[in-house]
């Protein structure tokens, strides 16, 4: 304090002190106005007053500039969290980036299941086409080969474990054979059909696709555990095993043959044609792809009819699926379908 109350002594001797200048009047015959010289009077003495004024504060500035700086940081030390805002705010674009990305994850896709089929028929059509198919697999494989074998001399509770498995092959040709003609049927108005309708074809690059479908097999099998756990079989009375199982007990190799057929060969090409070849490219006139391939292979699990391998019948459909829809062959889903079927049976012989 006393270092500075010195210095502005000192700053004031340096100043020079100067008289104010009363300006020279002149003596008029006029009457004097009086108002006229308090007026100006009074501005001498404001400007005297503003001179001292103006010397105090260069004396006192390094206080008040302290003074200043403390008010203004008291000020900042009470500022309200309100007012406080952050400098980068990027939530919003790092939600931006995520949306982005899913969006082109989804659009890639999109873009390699492909695009919709062409349809020239409506819904009535394929409704028309799915129940007389659920129609014709029920009264064939429940009336019409029994009736037939009945007809023969045969009784199935007392054929042998070969005569079995050739009475479920011939089955499974008569349910395979009747979709095939209801599908002519139905659609022979609309002929001829595009390109990509109904297609086998061994050219083109889905191998690699059906390599990806195998190695979903093991999800599937698990798929097929999980489901088991969440709805276990409950047996109303003694577990039997079926004609399937028998015959691999027995180890009958004609028997097993004639079944290797049936899950290999006639059930993959038969359910193809109907829920890849016909159901899947239908429903896409009302529907993305993505969700007419979940479609048709929640109908390709129903069809099945067996709730415990609902789950990996779903999956299984929605993998040969996406590989149908991407190649446009049906040959490449009937060739995972049967590797599917092969495995399981392989399993069984275990």
């Amino acid at each position: 304090m006393l270092l500075s109350s010195s210095s502005c002594s000192l700053s004031l001797s340096h100043l020079p002190i100067r008289a104010p200048s009363v300006p020279k009047l002149r003596v008029s015959n006029r009457p004097v106005n009086f108002f006229r010289f308090t007026r100006c009077s009074g501005l001498l003495e404001s400007n005297s007053r503003s001179l001292r004024t103006s010397r105090k504060i260069s004396c006192f500035r390094h206080e008040e500039f302290a003074s200043q700086s403390e008010k203004s940081e008291s000020f900042e030390h009470f500022e309200p969290e309100e007012l406080v805002k952050p400098e980068f705010d990027n939530s919003g674009a790092v939600k931006k980036d995520w949306t982005l990305i899913v969006r082109e994850a989804a659009n890639a896709v999109f873009k390699a299941i492909g695009s919709r089929w062409t349809v020239p028929w409506t819904a009535e059509t394929i409704l028309q086409v799915m129940l007389l198919w659920v129609a014709s697999f029920w009264f064939i494989g429940s009336w019409m080969i029994p009736f037939a074998a009945h007809m023969a001399g045969l009784n199935k509770e007392s054929l042998t474990f070969r005569e079995q498995a050739l009475f479920s092959l011939v089955t499974d040709v008569t349910e395979g054979l009747a979709g095939i003609a209801i599908l002519r049927h139905c659609l022979s108005r609309f002929r001829p059909f595009q390109s990509d309708w109904f297609r086998f074809s061994l050219r083109g690059n889905w191998h690699f696709d059906v390599v990806l479908g195998c190695l979903m097999f093991p999800l599937v099998n698990r798929l097929s555990q999980f489901n088991l756990n969440l709805l276990p079989i409950m047996p109303s009375g003694p577990v039997t095993l079926s004609s399937v199982e028998q015959s691999i007990v027995a180890r009958d190799p004609v028997a097993m043959a004639l079944y290797a057929v049936v899950v290999a060969v006639c059930a993959p090409v038969w359910e193809e044609i109907v829920f890849r070849g016909f159901l899947l490219p239908s429903l896409t006139k009302y529907m993305p792809v993505w969700c007419a391939i979940l479609v048709s292979s929640v109908a390709f699990a129903l069809a099945h009819f067996n709730v415990q391998r609902m789950l990996p019948l779903i999956f299984l459909g929605m993998v040969m699926g996406v590989v149908f829809a991407r190649s446009r062959n049906l040959l490449p889903s009937m060739l995972l379908h049967s590797l599917w079927n092969g495995f399981v049976f392989l399993d069984l012989m275990r």
